[in-house]
């Protein structure tokens, strides 16, 4: 047996992973972006810096040599206070890269200043919705729309039969087109949930139709293939207005994520709406004892498999599923369940689309008139998307509104924020290996302006929301990404853990059971960075898409088609690909993070792929659904899956292992095949021996006294064998020197020893005995006090 202690909270390497981000399931690949050249970039950063300001405000910015050092470069702006730069305390090893803090807090607040100044408050500034777009005021409705490349500009609509002769708009100084629409008799002149458009000339003299960019709804004729989106006025009357009945629920110590995609989440092969997602989906995720729903593909995009990534139209509820109210309605029986919800929010890039997209608004202008920027640094080339300019003022004013909008409007509990690698680096990690070297993260690789967006964001975001979440799908390990804004962190609250499916992937698809490594699993499940907290998962949706297949599809493939019935044996296959699905998702779960994240059907071992409807299946939605009829079935063995989902997540809501930052694995042996590990109070035992059972297997733990079992994958209940006995006290013994760890076992100063059969996980915790004896002296009271009363019954 091997003896190997890791600590996580000494633990300071950052989380990595070994392949390029580019998620290429989202988008085919057009040709490798190439990193910015130091001349390059040099200018670029001097470059963007002066559009940080408002317009008619300017600065001079001097350039900079390439030939200076970086270091020679940021010292230039030291700020006052400089030192005090708070992450270096939390990870001294960031020391080298002062400079680069220093630089990017001082944009930061600078930037935070100009918009203080210029605005009001960065709160004021971000409800931007309630000056652009449409908004009732006295006696109309007032529409304004940032373009300022258009020559002229008109609203048209239903209400003005499609011609903007009488209702064309003046432009200010600073590019905003305006247009006061009066009431007609009383009432708006552009009904609520009519049709309009925004409608401009370029320069050479070409007149074009744009959803307006702040638009709150856009539909699209379904009977009408590939027709492009039409913006709607959205403006119930109070009658139809949803109003929200829940308070948000308190914020969970630890989130209990469950990702879900509303348009599949249907068994039938169409789309799903808000409300069937609401009646029938949510109580399944309660029962299940989730705290948290993260929503995908609310925004709306024009491309329904682009799972909701390509974004056309950034306030709009997609209109697939319903309208802005039934939204509402989820999310308030969201809340009445006392589930948080979190939107998978999208502004690493924007849909290409002209005709039904913000992109439409790039008419060839100067990237400070645009929200992209120009030239090849304003594409995505593997995504085939725009890519903004976070610099420019309307920028901000437009990406921190919408996040205030998803906030204040429709009640959301926080984001998980799609993109942050791409956002974070000017080569947007294509074709880019992290290794976890520091220099890789601090360097004029680095994108500032994206940085101060996001620090902007997080502090908005809590702002408004003090016990908000917000989560950053990184793949690079950014240090300080989910450190406070007061430590110069970016002020996330968690990164997505995004090298553990990546592992277990390759596990399951390249290595044999014998050759899996239990160091090399640790190692992947605790490398993060030291007090940043991380969500944890085996799969997401990004393993369910076309092309690849679930862990329990790629476990048991074709005999879940034939081999999945309780009312027969289970073949070595199915017994195998239950046994290794449970334990690798509670391996994930108890080892890899501070939260933990499942895909909607993934905890009962949802068969097949996600495969949305697309020109080459025929536009097919026969696998974009989840059948929830196979974990309802009594005689299916989906059933056994997911109620030890269900247990796993009892578990931390008795124990709140998750929140614990007291995480030591105190073994991991390659030749057992077994990891030991403790987790708050609780110790983990987990045999990924495919063969053998290990009868009185010796564990080390910390606290001294009784243990027994509180959750055991080997259940009957769980689809297993039933070989460990649940009623059973393991009493511990000490090891070694006290104070010594060296002498003691495996570095744990006690000791007991259990039963770990093959292939399972079981979980002890320290019994109670001051409140067990308690407990037993309280019974004997009561029976006592029934036995005295029988005896003075009169017969």
């Amino acid at each position: 047996m091997s003896s190997i202690c890791y600590h996580l909270f000494l633990h300071p390497a950052s989380s990595r992973s070994s392949r390029s981000y580019t998620k290429a399931s989202r988008c085919p690949g057009i040709s490798q972006l190439q990193s910015t050249s130091l001349q390059n970039a040099s200018n670029k950063l001097s470059f963007h810096y002066s559009f940080c300001y408002p317009h008619k405000v300017h600065r001079n910015t001097q350039a900079v040599e390439p030939t200076f050092a970086i270091s020679t470069m940021l010292k230039d702006t030291t700020v006052e206070n400089a030192e005090n730069i708070g992450v270096l305390s939390v990870d001294p090893s960031l020391e080298p890269y002062k400079d680069h803090f220093i630089y990017r807090s001082k944009r930061y607040f600078e930037q935070k200043a100009l918009i203080e100044k210029y605005e009001g408050s960065l709160e004021e500034f971000a409800q931007g919705y309630l000056k652009f777009g449409f908004n009732k005021e006295k006696d109309g409705i007032v529409y304004r729309e940032w373009a300022p490349a258009a020559q002229e500009a008109q609203l048209i609509g239903d209400f003005n039969g499609w011609n903007g002769s009488n209702h064309k708009m003046e432009k200010n100084e600073f590019g905003v087109w305006m247009l006061k629409i009066p009431d007609n008799g009383g009432k708006p002149s552009i009904p609520h949930n009519s049709r309009v458009k925004f409608r401009f000339k370029q320069s050479n003299g070409t007149w074009v139709d744009r959803i307006p960019a702040w638009i709150r709804y856009a539909t699209v004729d379904p009977n009408q293939f590939g027709a492009a989106y039409d913006g709607v006025y959205w403006d119930p009357p109070p009658s139809e207005r949803y109003e929200f009945k829940h308070p948000r629920p308190p914020k969970p110590i630890s989130p209990r994520i469950y990702e879900a995609h509303v348009g599949m989440s249907c068994p039938e092969p169409r789309i799903s709406t808000y409300r069937e997602f609401a009646d029938d989906v949510l109580p399944r995720i309660r029962a299940n004892n989730y705290n948290t729903v993260q929503l995908m593909a609310i925004m709306e995009h024009s491309y329904y498999a682009s799972f909701g990534y390509h974004v056309t139209n950034f306030f709009a509820v997609s209109g697939r599923s319903g309208t802005p109210e039934d939204l509402k309605y989820l999310i308030d029986k969201a809340h009445s369940f006392g589930l948080l919800v979190l939107m998978d929010v999208v502004h690493s890039h924007a849909s290409n689309n002209v005709s039904d997209g913000l992109s439409g608004f790039d008419v060839g202008q100067r990237t400070q008139d645009s929200y992209f920027h120009t030239g090849e640094s304003g594409y995505h080339k593997l995504w085939d998307s725009r890519l903004f300019n976070y610099a420019n003022w309307e920028v901000l004013r437009f990406l921190l509104s919408n996040l205030r909008w998803w906030l204040g409007e429709f009640q959301f509990d926080g984001f998980r924020f799609d993109g942050v690698t791409s956002m974070l680096y000017h080569h947007h990690g294509i074709n880019i290996a992290f290794t976890g070297n520091y220099s890789e993260y601090f360097s004029f690789a680095t994108d500032i302006d994206a940085v101060v967006y996001l620090m902007l964001a997080n502090y908005l975001v809590h702002r408004f929301l003090p016990d908000a979440i917000t989560i950053a799908e990184d793949v690079s390990g950014m240090p300080a990404l989910c450190r406070p804004l007061s430590e110069c962190g970016i002020g996330f609250s968690y990164r997505l853990a995004m090298a553990i499916p990546d592992k277990w992937i390759d596990y399951l698809k390249n290595k044999e059971d014998l050759d899996w490594s239990m160091q090399e699993i640790v190692h992947t499940l605790t490398n993060r960075r030291y007090t940043e907290k991380c969500i944890a998962y085996a799969e997401s949706h990004d393993q369910s898409i076309v092309g690849d297949k679930t862990i329990a599809f790629t476990l048991m493939d074709n005999e879940m088609y034939t081999g999945m019935s309780d009312l027969q044996p289970a073949s070595p296959v199915i017994d195998r690909g239950i046994a290794l699905h449970k334990i690798i998702h509670f391996l994930t779960m108890a080892l890899g993070g501070e939260g933990y994240l499942n895909f909607m059907g993934n905890e009962f071992g949802h068969p097949e792929w996600i495969d949305f409807p697309r020109e080459g299946n025929s536009w097919s939605y026969d696998k974009c659904r989840r059948q929830w009829s196979l974990v309802d079935k009594d005689h299916l063995r989906y059933k056994y899956m997911n109620e030890f989902n269900r247990a796993m997540n009892l578990l931390d809501d008795r124990f709140s292992f998750l929140a614990s930052a007291k995480q030591i694995v105190s073994s991991a042996s390659d030749l057992d095949k077994v990891i030991v590990f403790e987790r708050g109070d609780l110790v983990f035992v987990f045999n990924f021996h495919p063969e053998k059972t290990y009868h009185g297997y010796k564990v080390g733990c910390d606290l001294p006294g009784k243990y027994r079992v509180a959750l055991d994958s080997d259940a009957f209940e769980f689809g297993g064998h039933g070989r460990v006995g649940h009623n059973v006290d393991h009493f511990t013994s000490p090891e070694g020197i006290p104070g010594v760890p060296e002498t003691n076992f495996n570095n744990r100063p006690n000791s007991f020893r259990v039963l770990a059969p093959a292939r399972t996980s079981v979980v002890y915790y320290k019994v109670d005995e001051n409140a067990e004896r308690e407990s037993e002296e309280k019974a004997a009271a009561e029976d006592a006090t029934i036995l005295a009363g029988d005896s003075n019954t009169e017969v």
